[in-house]
C-alpha cells in the first residue's frame, strides 16, 4: 500500500518543519505520517509505507517516544510493536517547560560567570523571555485543562 499524494504532501510539510528544529528527517517524517494515521502501525508498514528501511523506522520511533510525540503500544501474546502518535499533549508542552525554565536557570547562572555588564544584561533578558514563555505556557495548559474538564462534566 502507498501514501497517496495528499498524505505525502503533509508528511513532508511536516518533517520541514521539524527539521530546522534538529529533528531527524526520518523521524520528522514518521511524526507527519503517524498524525494521519487511524490505528496503531508496526514498523513493516511504517518502512514499507515510508519507503525506508525498517531499522531507520526503528530508530525514528524511538526517538519520536524520547520527544513523547509517539508511543508504543505491544500486541498481547506477540513480540509485535505498534507505533501511534502520542495525544498526551499536556506532557509534551510540560517537558519543553522544563526545558525553558532549565535554560532560563542557567542563562541567569551565566550572568555570575562573566564580567562584562552588557552580557549579564544580555543573559538576564534572555532568561526573562525563557520565563514569561514557560508562564505563558503553563497558563495555556491550565486553561486547557478546565476546558477538558467543563467539557466531560
Amino acid at each position: 500500500m502507498s501514501i497517496i499524494d495528499e498524505h505525502r504532501c503533509f508528511i513532508e510539510d511536516i518533517a520541514r518543519l521539524f527539521v530546522p528544529w534538529g529533528v531527524p528527517m526520518a523521524a520528522a517524517r514518521l511524526y507527519g505520517y503517524l498524525l494521519l494515521m487511524p490505528e496503531a502501525v508496526d514498523l513493516d508498514r511504517i518502512a514499507a509505507d515510508l519507503e525506508i528501511s525498517k531499522s531507520s523506522a526503528s530508530v525514528a520511533a524511538r526517538l519520536l517516544e524520547q520527544y513523547t510525540l509517539a508511543r508504543r503500544r505491544s500486541v498481547r501474546g506477540t513480540k509485535r510493536i505498534l507505533y501511534e502518535v502520542s495525544e498526551n499533549y499536556e506532557e509534551m508542552l510540560a517537558q519543553q517547560n522544563r526545558l525553558l525554565e532549565a535554560l532560563a536557570n542557567q542563562l541567569l547562572k551565566g550572568t555570575e560567570a562573566t564580567p562584562s555588564d552588557k552580557v549579564r544584561a544580555r543573559l538576564r533578558d534572555m532568561a526573562r523571555v525563557n520565563f514569561a514563555a514557560r508562564d505563558a505556557m503553563d497558563e495555556m495548559l491550565r486553561s486547557m485543562s478546565t476546558k477538558r474538564r467543563d467539557e466531560t462534566a
